[in-house]
């Protein structure tokens, strides 16, 4: 119990360091947690610890948050914001919900699938980054509902593991016209109902397997990603602002790659 409450404290940091960068934290975690032998009652732990990275997201924002809802019934702009993030979480609550027995039992439990989205999306990240853009949204209250719903349905391709939620929705958002600051911003705010979703929604499904070993690791995970989150968020977006993403396509090939070659060796 005691190497498993570590490990899961290891992975939870990870969680929180991964969440809000598009190098797809649960691709991260589940693979980490392969590696290391870590066992989680079914696939509970690395859905589930991604609420602690929700509350650093809700703590940093908490004021924007405020005053988006405060500032609704007289304010068109943030009335439509509002609109732009819930519907744009619709399509990937539907399709979530129908294909929940399968990304968990098949999806999840394959590493090599894991590790070839990470190349290949890094790869995308990549191209994305480079293309000559003229953005036509600076902030992220001002992308179109339409956009947003796009956004939306291309989060979608995030529950195959290895993809990456918020490097989905910052690849769409930017080729939909976001800058590289407004495209991160719009994929903290859509992650928050996309994951306390997944939370509620996962929690229901597991709740007659989870015992209190699986209940302790989830804590210790969820505690530390809390705590790593709020770094990520309070630094990410100066960092993209000013150097784009192709760190983090590099990132994501280079672990693909290394995950590749530890499978072929037997790991």
């Amino acid at each position: 119990m005691e190497h498993n409450t570590i490990v899961a404290a290891l992975l939870g940091l990870l969680e929180g360091l991964t969440e809000f960068i598009p190098v797809s934290s649960t691709g991260h975690v589940l693979l980490a947690g392969h590696f290391l032998g870590f066992d989680s009652p079914g696939r509970a732990f690395e859905v589930l610890i991604q609420l602690g990275a929700i509350l650093a997201i809700l703590g940093v924002y908490s004021k924007r948050i405020w005053d988006t809802f405060t500032s609704a019934p007289h304010d068109p702009r943030a009335r439509r914001f509002i609109a732009s993030v819930l519907l744009a979480f619709l399509p990937a609550a539907v399709i979530g919900a129908m294909a929940h027995k399968t990304i968990k039992e098949v999806l999840f439990e394959t590493p090599m699938l894991i590790a070839s989205m990470l190349i290949l999306g890094g790869v995308v990240l990549l191209f994305v980054d480079r293309m000559a853009k003229n953005p036509r949204y600076h902030a992220a209250e001002d992308i179109p509902i339409s956009r947003a719903i796009c956004i939306g349905l291309i989060q979608c391709l995030a529950m195959i593991p290895g993809v990456s939620r918020s490097g989905a929705t910052i690849t769409g958002a930017l080729l939909l016209g976001a800058d590289k600051r407004s495209a991160a911003e719009f994929s903290f705010f859509l992650s928050m109902p996309t994951m306390l979703g997944a939370f509620v929604y996962d929690l229901y499904k597991n709740r007659d397997i989870l015992d209190a070993a699986s209940a302790t690791n989830i804590v210790v995970g969820f505690i530390c990603a809390f705590l790593s989150a709020l770094v990520v968020v309070k630094v990410l977006l100066n960092y993209v602002s000013q150097h784009g993403y192709a760190v983090f396509a590099w990132w994501r090939i280079i672990v693909g790659a290394a995950v590749l070659a530890a499978l072929a060796a037997g790991w």
